[in-house]
């Protein structure tokens, strides 16, 4: 028998069912990429298709079979921040608060609408301060425990990075690190979107950060994933990924927040999926069931359908086993419909910060209605039949687009950005 509301609760109820989901929009945006620090110098370079691959500067390379990667170039801490600030973090650290304070700025938000405990910061990365902990893990091994610098210890730590950021912004919200692997940009854009949604912040400062260090460089060659020259995603002749770096830093609003301040907004976050392929450790899923069920969730939860997608930001590794199963899923769910690019072909696979930087890329797509190219195509594979915007940018205009990312161990991903007032109003389901 169903027990039907009556009187307060029905009222609450009937309140519940049309009340409107709180919109969350962007309105800031900052990068350090392997082509360019700051918004204008990436968004340049991505549209002209240029590489960032190079020879590793970082570490030594000799023995590892590869010497090129995409390193973030002429990136000085102090730009940024005091010499005391940038002593007591890692590279890591100083590349999330660098593009946090960017995107900041971007937003036109003073400083006192950062300070309390109304703005959260939510950052994802893969292994965070991986150079400080070889450095750690090298004297440790070589001299023993004794060599281990004490000064050195409080600059390791995953759960640093969105500290650091808070610290220097002065903000005392929630602060939540995600090392969801290759995903962890995805995952953190889509939880802080949550702590608004839900009412626990006003502004969420999040996005993720990566550096490339000799420990992930080493660990990737020996198991054959990257290229030896250049990144050509969906191409037949692929051969792997470049390793890259980066941070790129998004802020979040709430819609009456960012009204009463008299912000602008750049895009809106529609919603977002989040899955497991629970297959393998480093392969996704033969039929990409997690990847599947992230796109239908992003979907559902921005309250769209897949015909209204223009383009979808691929992962695009450039491996010969994600290409494929990607390019399959996409048909699957979209059909032909959408433009595909990976911007990995010029940055690189900058690990946890990969889908970070390229929400970046993807909120400068609705702005500017050009999509940035996939370079070094040349061979089509009828394994990855997607619409590929191939070799020159692509002006169009893109209303809606979903970001999408994978990782080592199952982690699925997908992310939906618009332009600001394109997506439906959504009622709350009671």
């Amino acid at each position: 028998m169903k027990i039907r509301p009556s009187g307060r609760l029905a009222w609450e109820v009937q309140r519940v069912k049309t009340c409107r989901v709180s919109r969350v929009f962007i309105s800031g945006v900052g990068v350090l990429s392997p082509i360019g620090l700051g918004r204008d110098a990436f968004w340049s370079a991505l549209t002209d298709g240029q590489s960032g691959v190079a020879p590793v500067t970082r570490f030594d390379t000799s023995g590892l079979e590869r010497n090129l990667a995409c390193e973030v170039k002429d990136f000085r801490p102090r730009d940024f921040m005091s010499a005391i600030e940038a002593r007591r973090m890692g590279r890591c650290s100083q590349m999330a608060v660098a593009a946090a304070r960017m995107a900041v700025r971007d937003a036109g938000l003073p400083a006192d609408e950062l300070r309390g405990e109304r703005t959260a910061v939510v950052i994802g990365t893969t292994m965070g301060e991986a150079n400080v902990l070889d450095e750690l893990e090298q004297a440790w091994i070589h001299e023993g425990d004794k060599a281990v610098s004490c000064q050195k210890i409080p600059r390791y730590g995953t759960s640093l990075l969105p500290i650091h950021v808070a610290r220097s912004l002065g903000t005392r919200g929630i602060v939540q690190a995600l090392p969801a692997a290759c995903a962890a940009g995805n995952y953190a854009i889509g939880l802080a979107g949550d702590l608004i949604r839900s009412g626990r912040a006003d502004v969420a400062i999040t996005g993720a950060s990566e550096e490339a260090a000799k420990l992930q460089y080493a660990g990737f060659a020996r198991l054959g994933a990257m290229a030896p020259d250049r990144c050509r995603p969906f191409d037949r002749e692929r051969q792997g990924f470049m390793l890259g770096e980066g941070s790129g830093m998004l802020i979040l609003e709430s819609e009456e927040h960012l009204v009463r301040r008299g912000g602008t907004a750049l895009a809106e976050l529609g919603g977002y999926g989040l899955a497991c392929d629970a297959h393998h450790i480093t392969r996704p899923h033969p039929d990409g069931a997690g990847s599947k069920l992230a796109f239908r969730q992003a979907l559902s939860s921005a309250g769209i359908e897949p015909h209204q997608v223009d383009f979808v930001n691929a992962h695009g590794t450039a491996t010969q086993a994600n290409d494929p199963i990607e390019s399959k899923v996409i048909g699957e769910i979209f059909g032909s419909r959408p433009a595909v690019s990976s911007i990995k072909s010029m940055i690189g696979h900058c690990m946890g910060a990969a889908s970070a930087i390229e929400a970046v890329s993807c909120v400068l797509t609705l702005q500017h209605g050009i999509i940035p190219p996939t370079i070094n195509y040349e061979n089509p594979d009828p394994d990855c039949d997607v619409s590929l915007v191939a070799n020159e940018a692509r002006s169009t205009q893109v209303d809606i687009l979903l970001n999408n990312a994978l990782a080592f161990g199952g982690y699925d991903g997908v992310v939906c950005l618009a332009r600001p007032d394109i997506l439906p109003a959504r009622p709350i389901r009671a």
